[in-house]
Formats: structure tokens, C-alpha cells, sequence
């Protein structure tokens, strides 16, 4: 029996059906429980898996295990460079832009001041963003001068020095929704639209979730921004500009998938087992 690996630190639905998705393919995936783990640098393992898969939901925990799992010679998906990339948002939207992949308009300020010059030159309402972080915490929605400075004041006092580092977007008018663009490797497997009354259209916070369709432009515009950043696996938030068409916002290593599998029948987990074998036969 061919042996997979996953590490993971709590086993949600997500991580529970990777396991079954092995087990129906006759494939071992060994559950390395972060929290129990522990590992020398360049220390050969014989136990450990060839190919593991990463889903941590800490960001720094995903990266730092990936770094010492590559170190002993083990295939992790995503890399660790990639889950680097995706987990910072500027460095993710900096891929993106690069690659000409269209995302809302993003800035960039070191301190209150230049970041309220940059909202007079972007034009209000912005959206505040840290630069780290998942299911829309600590971002904020900025109406006008007064607003952005209330948050940008917030920001100030808080001891983390990412706080100090003010990241800027547009507000994008959706209709009432997002879409989140299943990828995994290099084929948009699944996407759902996830529809809120609150401009943070996210499943995890209440949204209601419908199957949508990935053919054509909006599986194309997911798998570039997916290979720009260089991951294997991953979720594709995209947002729909009344004139711009899609527009990319995030891009994450560690995709939730339950309410995807829920509406779509897509069986996401299957199809990343499946991905994994490749990889380990190859």
C-alpha cells in the first residue's frame, strides 16, 4: 500500500475526508499531528512519507513545517516559497501583478500619513487589509478620510510591526457576492459564488454558498493567478467588477472545501489524492 502524508494540526471536515479519499484508492495517508510533532533539520526519517500534503491552519505553522519537512528530502504540497507567497498578501498581490493577472487596484503605505494620501489618489470607499491572515478578520471597510483614520489609528497602537505596514484596496461593488475557485493541480475543479448581505462574502462568517460554473474565463483567470504564486492546491477568491469583469483577490494554500463539496458533488478531496498519487509515482 502506497503511503501519502498530511500534516495538520486540527482534523476538520476537510482533513477527515482526505484521509477517506485515500483509503478509498488503497492509499495510506499517514496523519502527522503538528502539535505532537518534532523533527531535526536534514535529519533522515525513514517513517516519514515521500509526498505530504500541508494543512496547517496556522499560516507560520504551515510555513515552518513545510521549510523542515523539504529539509529532510520530503515532496510537500504546496512549497514552502509558494505557501510564503500565498500567506503574504503583498507578496501574493505583487505575483499577481507581475503576471498580469487582474486583481483590484492594491497600495502599499509605511505609516498613517502616506496611507492617507494613498486613499485620496485610490478614492474612497478602500478597503484596509493585514498583510497575514484568513476569513476576513482585521479587515476593514474605510467610507472616508475620518473612518480610515480611526482604523489606521487602531493599527498604529498594536505592537505587531505588520501593523505599521498599511495595505490598501479598492472596494469593488459586487453583486451581493464572490466566487471561490477550487484549483488543484493546475485544473479549476470546483467553484462556488458565496452571497452575503455583508460586503465579506465568506462562507466561514455566514455566506450562502451556490454552485458556479469553472469553465472558460473564470477557471482561466484562477488557474493563472494559481501558477503565478506557484501553488499546486489552493482557492481562488475572485470578485466580479461591474465593468472590469473578474478581478482576483486572494489566493489561499490551505482551501476550505466543505461547502464546495456541499452544493457542487465535486469530490474535492478525491481529486487532491488524486494529485498526490501522481506525484508519488512519478
Amino acid at each position: 500500500m502506497e503511503r501519502l502524508g498530511m500534516v495538520y494540526m486540527v482534523a476538520r471536515w476537510e482533513e477527515k475526508a482526505i484521509a477517506k479519499a485515500g483509503e478509498k484508492r488503497g492509499v495510506k495517508v499517514k496523519l502527522l499531528h503538528l502539535p505532537s510533532l518534532h523533527l531535526l533539520i536534514g535529519e533522515h526519517v525513514a517513517e516519514l512519507p515521500q509526498v505530504v500534503l500541508q494543512r496547517s491552519i496556522s499560516h507560520y505553522a504551515a510555513l515552518s513545517s513545510t521549510l523542515v519537512l523539504e529539509s529532510l528530502g520530503v515532496r510537500v504540497v504546496n512549497t514552502s516559497t509558494a505557501t510564503a507567497a500565498a500567506n503574504d498578501k503583498i507578496w501574493s498581490a505583487a505575483l499577481l501583478s507581475r503576471a498580469g493577472v487582474a486583481m483590484p487596484q492594491t497600495g502599499v503605505a509605511w505609516s498613517m500619513d502616506a496611507a492617507l494620501r494613498l486613499a485620496e489618489k485610490m478614492g474612497y470607499p478602500v478597503v484596509v487589509k493585514p498583510s497575514n491572515g484568513s476569513w476576513g478578520r482585521m479587515v476593514a471597510l474605510a467610507d472616508d478620510e475620518e473612518d480610515l483614520r480611526a482604523i489606521l489609528e487602531h493599527r498604529e497602537y498594536m505592537p505587531q510591526p505588520e501593523m505599521k505596514v498599511h495595505m490598501l484596496q479598492e472596494y469593488v461593488a459586487k453583486p451581493g457576492r464572490d466566487i471561490r475557485v477550487t484549483v488543484v493541480g493546475g485544473r479549476p475543479v470546483a467553484g462556488i459564488y458565496r452571497y452575503s448581505e455583508h460586503w465579506i462574502t465568506n462562507t466561514a462568517r455566514g455566506g450562502r454558498a451556490e454552485p458556479a460554473p469553472v469553465e472558460g474565463e473564470l477557471g482561466e483567470i484562477a488557474v493563472r493567478a494559481v501558477e503565478a504564486v506557484g501553488l499546486e492546491v489552493a482557492g481562488v477568491d475572485v470578485f466580479e467588477h461591474p465593468e472590469r469583469g473578474y478581478l482576483v483577490n486572494e489566493v489561499n494554500p490551505v482551501p476550505e472545501f466543505k461547502n464546495t463539496v456541499r452544493v457542487t458533488g465535486v469530490d474535492v478531496a478525491g481529486e487532491i489524492v488524486d494529485y498526490l498519487i501522481g506525484i508519488l509515482r512519478k
